[in-house]
């Protein structure tokens, strides 16, 4: 941990001491300020404050604890320690002799003495200050978990949600005085949320520590020779006017702020769940300006909008956390086409792509950015719900399909591999008929039938359909088109993304295409 995030915990502990006239009153609830001087470094004030939050104690409040916790470095874990515990054993609380004892929230000398005797020297302060939180949580609960904290959020993730009255502000004084000041704007005291706050995470940056992209400056495709042709490329198209976002390029950045077509775009890209979408920066008749949080939910990004500081879903385009909850504000999304360069240039010879010349210092090369990430299945963070049907990084086709007449939207999924391998598939949901087309390249997009009687041949010409009854059809961004009928059928929305990010956000999920 760097020494702003060290400074700024130890001003949580004095905001934390004038928080407790606002608190007292709720006598069910512990006041905040126990919680804030648990992680004092002095041991005098450590102890009756754990004493007093034991005697209060509900195990719903496990992610305050967690919380604070997680912005504090981990204890090193000698093998000599880990001896005949287990692989998820901790260092704290119980175990060999030189362990804090059953009577003790936690003995520093103790523990600094076994770490000494290991060979690894006396512990960090914060590393101590986390072993006492982890302890107690250990004594208060009767689990034990690892020390990295993966199996405390598993465990709080299956409890009913009844959280602390004051959470919200709790979090923002956590993640403000620990992180970024401008976070605690984000959860104001009473603040809404449509999501579970402890579900609410921490993504390693500070407010727009991944820069967002001000009106990009873009090229002409010719001129865009740092592009191979196999470079992959999130394509959109609005009002006519073709841009290609060059995945080496978005994932530096993650949000573009633009201008296409004469629209006002915010498009967002999720690196971690793989998922990018052009939304109308006009919600509710207002222009609005969006950054990104530093934060994730279910490790997916939230972005906040400047004028209310209220936190965004991604994948959902509307507030969740924050004075617009109850706005019933919802941001309106573009298809977005993942493909590479070769293929996008060729359909859209007129596109624009993005240039280099960003205004930041980056290694734009292809695959540089989260390299490690896409190599492997693992996740940087973790999630409420995964579904083991398919990898967790297994690229699926989404999108919500609402029924023609009323009801709720239907979250639906189809497997990428399947639809390369079945480039015109029908499909109906909710009583709708839909149809995805996927290129040679993997690129997918899906119209919407309609009443319209007609079905497609199972495989489609470059740039062309032909249906049962022999009429050929233009594969277009905004309709597929009946050559000399002139009928239409419009695009629907859809968006790539990783299995697991669309899953935990939607567990209901409608999962089709399915290979094993």
């Amino acid at each position: 941990m760097n020494r702003s995030i060290r400074l700024g915990l130890c001003a949580i502990l004095v905001v934390g001491a004038a928080v407790t006239a606002t608190t007292q009153d709720r006598a069910s609830a512990p006041p905040l300020d126990l919680f804030f001087a648990a992680m004092s470094p002095d041991d005098r004030v450590a102890r009756p404050a754990l004493d007093a939050l034991a005697k209060q104690w509900r195990d719903s409040y496990t992610p305050m604890i967690v919380d604070m916790a997680r912005l504090l470095r981990p204890a090193p874990r000698p093998a000599a320690q880990l001896a005949g515990r287990g692989a998820g054993a901790d260092i704290t609380g119980g175990g060999p002799p030189g362990a804090p004892d059953e009577d003790s929230e936690f003995d520093s000398r103790g523990l600094d003495a076994e770490l000494s005797a290991g060979g690894q020297g006396p512990l960090p302060r914060e590393s101590l200050i986390r072993a006492r939180l982890i302890t107690f949580l250990e004594k208060q609960t009767g689990k034990r978990f690892d020390l990295y904290l993966r199996g405390w959020r598993e465990w709080m993730w299956r409890l009913p949600y009844e959280p602390h009255p004051d959470y919200a502000r709790f979090k923002g004084m956590v993640y403000g005085g620990g992180v970024d000041i401008r976070m605690q704007r984000f959860f104001p005291a009473g603040a809404k949320s449509l999501i579970r706050l402890d579900e609410i995470d921490w993504g390693g940056v500070v407010v727009n520590g991944i820069p967002p992209l001000y009106y990009p400056k873009v090229l002409k495709a010719a001129d865009a020779r740092y592009l191979q042709d196999g470079n992959i490329v999130f394509g959109i198209v609005v009002n006519g006017q073709a841009r290609a976002y060059p995945k080496r390029v978005l994932a530096w950045h993650e949000m573009a702020i633009d201008t296409l077509g004469g629209v006002e775009l915010t498009v967002v890209y999720c690196t971690l769940c793989g998922t990018v979408i052009p939304y109308d920066s006009v919600v509710g008749g207002r222009r609005r300006a969006f950054g990104t949080s530093g934060l994730l939910y279910r490790s997916n990004k939230l972005m906040f909008d400047e004028e209310t500081m209220s936190l965004w879903s991604t994948l959902e385009g509307k507030p969740v956390v924050g004075a617009l909850v109850d706005s019933g504000l919802q941001m309106t999304s573009h298809a977005a086409v993942t493909t590479t360069w070769r293929e996008w240039r060729t359909e859209h010879p007129d596109t624009t792509v993005l240039s280099l010349d960003t205004g930041h210092k980056r290694d734009y090369g292809e695959g540089v950015a989260y390299r490690d990430y896409f190599s492997k299945d693992d996740l940087y963070f973790e999630v409420s719900k995964t579904d083991r049907r398919l990898k967790n990084k297994a690229e699926v086709l989404v999108m919500q399909v609402k029924p023609a007449i009323g009801g709720e939207a239907t979250p639906v999924a189809i497997v990428a591999e399947f639809l390369k391998k079945t480039p015109v598939f029908h499909f109906e949901v909710a009583g709708r008929r839909l149809l995805a087309v996927t290129s040679r390249q993997g690129a997918n997009r899906v119209y919407a039938l309609g009443q319209e009687p007609v079905t497609f041949a199972s495989q489609p010409a470059i740039g062309q359909l032909t249906d049962t009854n022999g009429r050929k059809w233009t594969i277009g961004e905004d309709h597929l088109t009946q050559v000399d009928g002139g009928a239409r059928l419009p695009r629907f929305v859809a968006q790539r993304a990783f299995w697991f990010g669309w899953y935990a956000q939607y567990p209901a999920t409608m999962l089709l295409g399915q290979t094993r």
